[in-house]
């Protein structure tokens, strides 16, 4: 195993490299500078110029690309073009936020996912099995932004239970139960979706488990059906899930771009969308290739855990 996770760390390094390039070729290509899209309407054309060589950005593509690549071997980032600060100290300012809000919506969907999932596989064509079934489906096809703003007009312009966005009451002081306040709404939007792909993931799993010969030889040693499902099924069901798991762990910074732009949530996900419209090369970067990471450390995670779960599979 251990060959393994040090081989896995290896192949990373050129995975990474490929992704930082493709990302780097297609935001160049990308139209609009930013010197000239949004730093400074009323500055000069020879101003601008001359912003555009202390940015770099009059270089060659390869060259501005090995730079970055050059300050990022060495840790940096770069700066922000329109908010002058460095990238990673905007980014560690703004992760705090994602990961509540990831961690928060993960639980979500995991203490109500795996449970009706199985539900609805020992109880197949059951009016529970359908009812799951229809509530997963209509999860799967309702866009976060429109689920979003329909809670958001429900309970916080009709019933004014939940605030509208933000992380915290403006001028208040610190408190949980405000910022669990203000975590409610997003963090169900968020896990919405991965709710639904769980629960039917879980479902296909458990149906295919149930139905194994060790199952049906549990049963007939006269083990409670409690037992049969939870500690012999549960098990080796859940292995496909913990697969499901590690893909899912980069998804939550595309799926926080939608949700914390549409709730004001001060984190990665906004961070990013801003940069984006901002041309804001370095930011923009910096969260693609964190986004990376994550996706090739979630597969690492997925695959260990796998192996975990499972003694049979070796490495």
């Amino acid at each position: 195993m251990t060959t393994y996770i040090i081989r896995r760390l290896i192949m990373m390094i050129p995975i990474l490299f490929g992704i930082s390039l493709i990302s780097f070729a297609i935001m160049y290509a990308a139209p609009g500078k930013p010197a000239v899209m949004d730093l400074d309407p009323s500055i000069s054309v020879e101003d601008r110029e001359k912003q555009m060589e202390k940015l770099g950005l009059n270089d060659p593509p390869h060259i501005q690309y090995l730079n970055w690549m050059g300050n990022v071997l060495k840790g940096d980032f770069g700066t922000s073009f329109t908010k002058k600060q460095p990238v990673k100290d905007m980014i560690l300012d703004r992760l705090p936020n994602t990961l509540i809000l990831m961690v928060f919506s993960t639980i979500l969907a995991v203490i109500i996912a795996i449970p009706f999932g199985v539900l609805s596989a020992t109880k197949q064509y059951s009016k529970l099995d359908y009812g799951v079934t229809i509530t997963s489906f209509l999860g799967l096809a309702t866009p976060n932004f429109w689920l979003g703003l329909m809670l958001i007009m429900l309970f916080s312009v009709q019933l004014g239970w939940t605030p509208v966005g933000g992380v915290s009451t403006l001028g208040a002081e610190f408190s949980l139960l405000d910022r669990l306040h203000h975590l409610i709404l997003p963090a169900i939007v968020l896990a919405t979706a991965d709710m639904a792909g769980l629960t039917r993931y879980t479902r296909s799993s458990m149906l295919e488990v149930i139905n194994q010969d060790y199952i049906r030889t549990a049963r007939s040693k006269g083990f409670p059906e409690r037992t049969v499902i939870y500690k012999h099924g549960l098990r080796n069901g859940l292995i496909p899930i913990i697969t499901i798991f590690g893909l899912m762990l980069p998804t939550f910074i595309g799926g926080s771009v939608i949700v914390e732009s549409l709730f004001s949530w001060p984190g990665i996900g906004k961070l990013f969308i801003d940069a984006t419209f901002e041309r804001d090369y370095p930011v923009i970067m910096a969260i693609t290739m964190f986004g990376a990471l994550l996706t090739v450390i979630g597969n690492l995670i997925a695959d260990i855990l796998y192996a975990v779960l499972d003694p049979r599979i070796e490495y």
